[in-house]
């Protein structure tokens, strides 16, 4: 007991401190905005000018710039129904009804998303229940705009987030998922386990939740190195995981169709070479590898000597000979390889001329490379 509420004070905490800038900026804005459209704007409730400046820095990281557009439209909306319809008809819970039904028809109309929709109808409550009929619609406008641009100045120019390390924090879990993936497989073929190699798979079905809040993190970063100067020294560091991420998510798909493919050798009792599994470890290893190599900041030396020790080893299990779908896992090994090599920065060309001599095709005559690749049928769709 003792164990599992350390664990789960260590998981609060964690999330504290990745937490602690939203809640540090969220704090800034909120004071700001409130102080920019009371004190120096001399509005005397300017509540929407908190409302907007938190809701912007809460928005889909990647996305804030449309989305705070769509907050202010969506104020605009509610405001603009909840007045009129008050003004018309009166108050009460008939009036409110009526006014979040045409806040939210209005938006969807206007195809704006979650936000748009989501704000237009908040909005028109807070205007029908908790504000006077005093001033005009355009005033509480004014709060909304001055709040979603005292959000994007603290995000982008007062505190901005270290974008490399949000990118960081979120590309260690998708890695070490693919690396313990990899890892699973090559146990699974060298115990000749068909569960084992499942296992494996639905691991790696299961990173692409992590994949894709590394792509969204990416999304984020670039937005945020754009905008905020105070971290354009990030631009180095960072262009690791933008230009590699794309190159790794390939590289999780040609790996799901080798271990598919796998699992099949196994149920068809095909031979399996002892250098197979170690090809798969030493391509895990090299994933391990890049994780390690990007989070400080270095040059991915030991990732692509691995990738392309996991390429030569499979080139041995072919040349010891391999069955049908054990001529797949080769192929798909290879095809991972290049894909991670260029993950670290190495250019289409020159990755697969890597790859190639790792494996042993340098030299060998013209026609049995042919050969060799009309025997190897297509994967089959993950």
């Amino acid at each position: 007991m003792i164990g599992v509420a350390k664990d789960r004070v260590d998981a609060a905490a964690k999330r504290v401190r990745a937490g602690l800038m939203l809640a540090l900026q969220s704090g800034l804005a909120a004071g700001l905005a409130w102080f920019v459209a009371h004190d120096l704007i001399g509005r005397p409730t300017p509540f929407f000018a908190p409302v907007a400046a938190v809701i912007t820095l809460a928005s889909a990281v990647g996305q804030r710039m449309r989305r705070t557009a769509e907050l202010v439209a969506g104020v605009a909306v509610g405001i603009g129904l909840g007045d009129g319809i008050i003004l018309l008809i009166g108050n009460g819970p008939v009036q409110i009804g009526l006014i979040v039904l045409f806040a939210v028809l209005v938006a969807i109309a206007a195809g704006g998303g979650s936000p748009l929709i989501v704000q237009s109808a908040s909005s028109a409550v807070l205007v029908a229940t908790l504000t006077v009929q005093t001033g005009h619609p355009w005033t509480r406008f004014l709060d909304a705009l001055v709040g979603g641009g005292i959000g994007l100045a603290v995000m982008t120019v007062l505190l901005p987030i270290n974008p490399l390390s949000v990118v960081r924090r979120a590309a260690d879990p998708a890695l070490r998922a693919f690396t313990a993936g990899l890892h699973e497989a090559a146990l699974g073929l060298s115990e000749g386990d068909p569960d084992v190699i499942q296992a494996a798979l639905s691991r790696l079905r299961s990173a692409e939740g992590t994949f894709a809040a590394f792509s969204t993190a990416i999304d984020a970063a670039r937005e945020n190195v754009a905008f905020a100067p105070v971290r354009w020294r990030s631009r180095g560091a960072l262009a690791q995981y933008v230009d590699g991420a794309p190159q790794l998510t390939y590289a999780l798909r040609n790996v799901r169709v080798m271990i598919r493919r796998a699992q099949t050798a196994l149920n068809d009792r095909e031979r399996i070479p002892e250098v197979l599994p170690a090809s798969v470890r030493h391509l895990g290893d090299a994933v391990d590898l890049l994780r390690r190599e990007w989070s400080r900041g270095a040059e991915p030396v030991a990732a692509r000597e691995r990738a392309l020790r996991a390429a030569a080893e499979s080139g041995r299990a072919y040349d010891t000979g391999v069955g049908y779908s054990g001529g797949v896992v080769v192929a798909q090994i290879r095809t991972s390889v290049a894909d991670v090599l260029r993950a670290t920065g190495v250019e289409y060309a020159e990755a697969t001329r890597q790859v190639r001599n790792a494996v042993g095709w340098r030299g060998r005559p013209h026609g049995a490379r042919q050969r060799a690749a009309r025997s190897r049928p297509a994967p089959p769709p993950d």
